[in-house]
């Protein structure tokens, strides 16, 4: 009835829908499914006309009008497209093999003479076993794309967060028209636009660059008219107010918890990045300033609660964080507004206050930094024990014996997203952690133990001694090469040093160039030394070792060719995917190098007679043969995934590169 609906319904409307008309209490009881059902509120339909009327006639009075809300019932689902179908599944990923263009409405590779190579039936023997799994076998296939696609934001094209900073047409986007991420309002596809018609970002979808990128998605007309509603649905089912009828003694259900304080699914619109606290602010300070993705805050943690259209800070914020750090708190009392009024009990199991959301942003996890990186959040990870004690992942007490897996050991599996489970052995006993549920089970007598994931507190005043501490560090730091020149490192960004022609380092450059350009004339060359980007590609150089059983990586200098305006944004904050856009993603969707400067050269358009090139190192690592669908490198064995795609196994002359830290923008060659 909800994928008929357009994925959701008001929730006195779905009472009214269903066959028997069930009592309020008997509709309670079901929708408390969290994996099927997110229950949000929003503006109701006569508040939200008088909030449009009000923008219309003034921007201004648009955040006094409307104040009435509904609960809506928003169709949920954990059912995902398998990202190996076509690439050698065995048929036991319990995800649908569906070609995701046919899912979106329109595919290319499907002609009269040839097959699409990938399946176009929702219903074939496989998917109808996993669609039978959650459920969702008696749905068309309207009623499944509805479902799927405001439920899994890697189908749909990210909304350009950039593009709502700044001002001018494209905001502080730098990609401009090339830009492969949907210019439109983020607060539009949210339902959260005060502006309406006088919105300065577009809110238009059908007009040419918009609707040229929804369509080089594969997206249908049909489904490009109903993706504001999808997008919004998405957004709520991310950030939704959880299931409002869980009752504060009950179990913490693990989707709700995730959802709000650990999610590990990438948004489309990559709500992950923008609530993020941004590490660089909490340091020393921030190149970007106001243009900066990232959350400038001056703790590592951020707590806000909502009131159904923005999010406003908690007060007593030290004392939350305290509370939450804490295993044994399921909630908070005495919270205070940042009006210094009080509010209700927050509970932590489902992130509210009242009916109201709540909501913890944080700065990066350690385990995904460089150990220099000040003001990471450290988690710890804890199992209830049988006297409902919370007890820490690799610690040894009286009763128990020490866990082969410590805080650190978990949390890396948990943000690598390489397999949904973790085994792990405490005495004679075998274990299996479920990363969805977080639940324990023993593999022998079937026992479960809930589990937790919790940072370590950090006070205001820590913060402001780490942060002096760590400067002093940082005048002391010895990683960046000897050949820099050491009067250009910048604490925040990057500088360029001009080589000097007759240096071993420049000849060495230049014979790499002209090795497939021996006629091109080079007019310079320079050196980028950005120390941010430099220790960032190091550490990534000795994780990835590490995985290698200590062995070297495959390290390699590859060209880039690319357009002058780019050269600022690429010096600063490394190559970005969304510049291969303008070239095509024959072997997936990263960052493309070659192997000769001849290739590059092709892709050195410019209106002047100077073109630019980079020659980048890249951590190739093990690689394998691209594919378009790619948006990571497959798997190569159960547990690990390959390092970078290539064009030729035997002879590979292209690569490409999924994670930044893999590559350090070394040299930029004008010619």
């Amino acid at each position: 009835l909800l994928c008929a609906s357009g994925g959701c319904l008001e929730q006195g409307e779905l009472q009214r829908r269903l066959p028997g008309r069930p009592s309020a209490k008997q509709l309670a009881l079901v929708l408390q499914d969290t994996q099927r059902f997110t229950l949000v509120r929003r503006p109701s339909e006569a508040a939200a006309a008088a909030a449009a009327a009000a923008a219309a006639a003034a921007a201004a009075a648009a955040a006094a009008a409307g104040s009435g809300t509904e609960v809506v019932v928003l169709a949920t689902s954990p059912v995902r497209l398998c990202q190996e179908h076509g690439a050698g599944c065995d048929g036991q990923c319990g995800r649908l093999h569906l070609c995701k263009y046919h899912l979106k409405g329109f595919c290319r590779n499907q002609h009269e003479r040839k097959e699409c190579r990938f399946v176009h039936n929702f219903h074939s023997n496989h998917n109808f076993l996993v669609l039978s799994q959650y459920g969702l076998e008696s749905l068309n296939s309207d009623e499944l794309r509805q479902l799927l696609l405001q439920n899994d934001p890697s189908l749909l094209p990210e909304v350009c967060l950039h593009y709502n900073k700044g001002d001018g047409p494209y905001g502080s986007c730098t990609y401009k028209k090339i830009c492969t991420k949907l210019h439109v309002c983020q607060y539009y596809f949210r339902g959260q636009c005060r502006f309406g018609s006088s919105c300065k970002r577009s809110h238009d979808l059908l007009q040419s660059d918009s609707y040229d990128k929804l369509e080089r998605h594969g997206l249908s007309y049909d489904i490009i008219k109903q993706l504001p509603s999808i997008y919004r649905n998405m957004y709520d089912i991310k950030n939704g107010n959880g299931n409002m009828y869980d009752m504060e003694d009950s179990m913490s259900s693990p989707f709700k918890e995730r959802k709000h304080s650990s999610s590990r699914e990438s948004s489309t619109t990559n709500n992950d990045e923008l609530e993020e606290i941004c590490l660089y602010r909490l340091y020393r300070g921030c190149g970007f300033k106001d243009k900066c993705i990232r959350t400038h805050f001056h703790l590592p943690y951020r707590w806000q609660v909502s009131d159904g259209k923005i999010w406003k800070d908690l007060k007593n914020m030290e004392d939350i964080e305290a509370a939450y750090c804490d295993p044994a708190y399921t909630g908070i009392e005495n919270v205070v507004a940042e009006t210094g009024s009080a509010l209700p009990r927050i509970s932590f199991l489902n992130m509210s206050c009242g009916l109201e959301k709540v909501r913890r942003l944080s700065t990066a996890s350690s385990v995904t930094k460089p150990p220099h990186f000040i003001l990471t959040t450290e988690w710890i990870w804890y199992w209830k024990d049988e006297y409902g004690l919370w007890q820490e992942y690799g610690k040894k007490d009286v009763d128990h014996v020490a866990a082969t897996v410590s805080s650190e050991d978990l949390e890396k599996a948990y943000v690598s997203k390489c397999s949904p489970t973790l085994n792990f052995k405490a005495g004679r006993h075998e274990y299996e952690i479920n990363f969805a549920d977080m639940i324990q089970k023993n593999l022998r007598y079937l026992t479960k133990r809930e589990v937790c994931r919790r940072p370590v507190f950090v006070s205001q005043e820590e913060v402001e001694k780490t942060r002096d501490r760590s400067s002093k560090y940082a005048e002391e730091f010895k990683g960046i090469p000897s050949h820099w020149d050491k009067s250009a490192l910048p604490e925040v960004g990057f500088k360029l040093i001009e080589l000097d022609s007759s240096s071993e380092e420049y000849k060495k450059v230049k014979e790499g160039f002209q090795r497939t350009m021996p006629t091109t004339v080079i007019k310079r060359i320079r050196r980028v030394q950005n120390p941010s980007l430099w220790e960032l590609y190091q550490w990534q150089k000795e994780q990835m070792q590490k995985s290698n059983g200590g062995n070297a990586v495959d390290e390699r200098s590859l060209f880039h060719g690319t357009s002058r305006k780019y050269i600022d944004a690429i010096c600063q904050q490394n190559f970005d995917w969304r510049i291969c856009g303008l070239h095509g993603t024959v072997y997936g969707k990263g960052s493309y190098f070659a192997r000769d400067a001849s290739y590059s050269d092709n892709y050195c358009r410019e209106g002047s007679r100077t073109k630019i090139m980079f020659l980048a190192r890249v951590l190739v690592g093990e690689f394998t043969v691209g594919d378009s669908s790619y948006v990571r490198p497959p798997m190569k064995d159960s547990y690990s995934f390959y390092d970078s795609c290539v064009n030729s196994f035997s002879n590979p002359s292209i690569f490409v590169i999924f994670e930044k830290q893999q590559i350090y923008p070394e040299y930029l060659i004008e010619y």
